[in-house]
């Protein structure tokens, strides 16, 4: 009679998804082809959500907020949004980098206990060559033995040409190799990501484990992304979605809920993994949260906005425990 108790127990946990183990049983991944696989060569989709700059939205960056999102929102992914020189007064990367590591070690550190991947995002539109070589090597020093971390060494170059990423890439990329022979690291494009053709026609080459990133927003970006980004994986360059949404690329105005659908559907069909933006408060469409919400999670669907409660929507769909 124990051993039927025990077993039922166990059965009961396993379908509350008390046992899910995103880290323990995918493991190391690395890119083949233009897929994630895991430490077994499966295959693996990782959606998840990102937080918003640190440098304006500092409150969510805790253990307990990516606690919440593991178990109420499914993610298996995180994204740490460090603000590099943008933000609220006295909060950015350049003007306070102990504090602004700290924050964004909090959300890896939180990562890590829960047993989800977290992106390490460098999120500028900018180059900064020597402070992010100077970043990533203490950071790949200090987690490039967990296989929790992916590096994302710049987040949107905006202006600047295809080999000026390059080689900024590059750079970066060779220090964190030093430490980190492992883990993937996500490189940007020009354009806010949306020039995904650039790489592909000259991609990073003396490297494994890279992926290239495209952000997109629904209700501005639609098929003519889908096709670009589609051309440039059939010529082999690996893709990772690591900032999407359903509503304008200003992060503001109504949600194409239509659009979006269309492209969660695209990326399902490729198994491209996505991370939505963001988790934050501010008054606009993109952020997830109203004021009202906890800092440390425990959000009910009154302190979700509209694009809040489609992503956790989503994202408990489809990351099914």
């Amino acid at each position: 009679m124990k051993k039927i108790i025990k077993t039922t127990i166990a059965v009961l946990f396993i379908s509350l998804g008390c046992f899910a183990q995103t880290v323990k049983q995918h493991g190391q991944l690395s890119v083949k082809g233009t897929q994630i696989t895991d430490k077994n060569g499966k295959q693996i989709t990782l959606r998840g959500m990102s937080y918003g700059w640190h440098s304006f939205w500092p409150r969510f960056y805790n253990a307990n907020s990516v606690k919440w999102l593991k178990d109420d929102w499914n993610v298996t992914i995180v994204r740490a949004a460090m603000g590099i020189e943008t933000g609220s007064k006295g909060l950015t990367y350049k003007e306070n980098p102990e504090d602004s590591k700290a924050k964004i070690k909090a959300v890896i550190d939180g990562a890590i206990k829960e047993d989800i991947y977290v992106i390490v995002d460098w999120h500028s539109h900018n180059i900064n060559l020597e402070e992010a070589k100077k970043f990533f090597d203490e950071i790949s020093k200090e987690y490039g033995k967990f296989p929790n971390v992916i590096y994302e060494v710049f987040n949107e170059p905006d202006d600047e040409t295809w080999p000026e990423v390059k080689a900024y890439s590059e750079a970066v990329i060779k220090v964190i190799r030093k430490n980190d022979p492992d883990n993937i690291i996500l490189v940007g494009c020009p354009h806010w990501d949306q020039d995904i053709n650039l790489p592909a026609a000259d991609p990073i080459k003396g490297y494994d484990n890279l992926m290239y990133t495209v952000h997109f927003y629904a209700a501005t970006h639609k098929q003519e992304l889908r096709d670009r980004t589609d051309e440039a994986i059939k010529k082999g360059l690996p893709v990772f979605v690591s900032e999407c949404a359903g509503m304008e690329a200003t992060g503001d105005g109504p949600l194409n809920t239509e659009e979006w659908q269309k492209w969660i559907d695209w990326m399902e069909a490729r198994g491209i993994s996505w991370v939505t933006w963001s988790v934050s408060d501010k008054d606009e469409t993109c952020s997830v949260l109203k004021p009202s919400a906890s800092s440390n999670g425990k959000w009910k669907e009154t302190d979700l906005k509209e694009s809040g409660i489609k992503a956790r929507n989503y994202l408990r769909k489809l990351n099914k425990k």
